[in-house]
C-alpha cells in the first residue's frame, strides 16, 4: 500500500463508527474488527491491572495508541505509563509515553498479537510488550525494541508459564499469574 493509500485509510478509519461491542483497530493500513472479548480475557486484563500500583502507573484499558511513522492505531488491551506522563485528554496516546503494552490472545487474534502488533509496537519503540496467552497458558515478555517499520522487532523474549511469577523489572514488580484463566478445548498454535 502506498503512503497516499495509507493516509486515506487513516482518514477513513478516524471517521468510522463501529457498532456497539465491536473493537476496531488500524494495523499498518488494514482495518481490523473483532467482537468484544469474553470473561477469561477480561479477567486476565483486570488481574494484571490490579497488580500494577496506581500510585506510580496509569493503567488504561482499550486506549487508542498513535505509533509514529506507522499507518497504525492499535488498541492494546492494557497500556501502562508513568502517571506524570498521562495527557489531560485526547483519543490517541503517543507511543513515546508508554512503558508497556499488554495484549491477551484470543482465538482470532493469534497472528495479530504475535506477529503484526509485535512489529508495530517495536517500531513505536515501546519498551515492553507483554503477550498473555490463555490458549497456550503462558506469558511472552518482549523487551529491547529495535529497527523500523515492518523490520522492527524486540531483541529479548522471555516465556513464563501461567502459575509462575513473571518479573516485570521495567515496572519494578513481579506479576502473579496464578489466577490467569485458559480457554479449554482450543487447539494450540505455533507461536511464538
Amino acid at each position: 500500500m502506498t503512503a497516499v493509500d495509507e493516509r486515506g485509510m487513516t482518514r477513513y478509519f478516524e471517521e468510522l463508527e463501529p457498532p456497539e461491542g465491536v473493537k476496531v483497530e488500524l494495523l499498518r493500513g488494514v482495518i481490523v474488527m473483532m467482537a468484544s472479548p469474553g470473561i477469561v480475557h477480561n479477567m486476565i486484563v483486570a488481574d494484571v491491572q490490579d497488580q500494577i500500583p496506581r500510585q506510580r502507573w496509569s493503567r488504561l484499558q482499550t486506549q487508542d495508541v498513535d505509533i509514529v511513522d506507522e499507518a497504525s492505531e492499535p488498541v492494546p488491551d492494557l497500556v501502562v505509563l508513568a502517571r506524570d506522563l498521562l495527557p489531560d485528554s485526547g483519543r490517541l496516546l503517543p507511543c513515546q509515553l508508554l512503558t508497556m503494552v499488554v495484549e491477551v490472545v484470543s482465538k482470532s487474534s493469534i497472528h495479530q498479537d504475535y506477529v503484526v502488533k509485535r512489529s508495530i509496537y517495536a517500531a513505536g519503540q515501546i519498551p515492553a510488550y507483554l503477550i498473555l496467552d490463555p490458549i497456550m497458558a503462558h506469558c511472552v515478555l518482549l523487551t529491547n525494541p529495535a529497527g523500523q517499520g515492518e523490520d522492527a522487532d524486540y531483541r529479548r523474549q522471555e516465556i513464563i508459564k501461567f502459575g509462575d511469577p513473571l518479573p516485570l523489572e521495567i515496572l519494578g514488580l513481579e506479576l502473579d499469574t496464578n489466577e490467569f484463566g485458559t480457554f479449554p478445548g482450543v487447539k494450540p498454535h505455533r507461536y511464538p
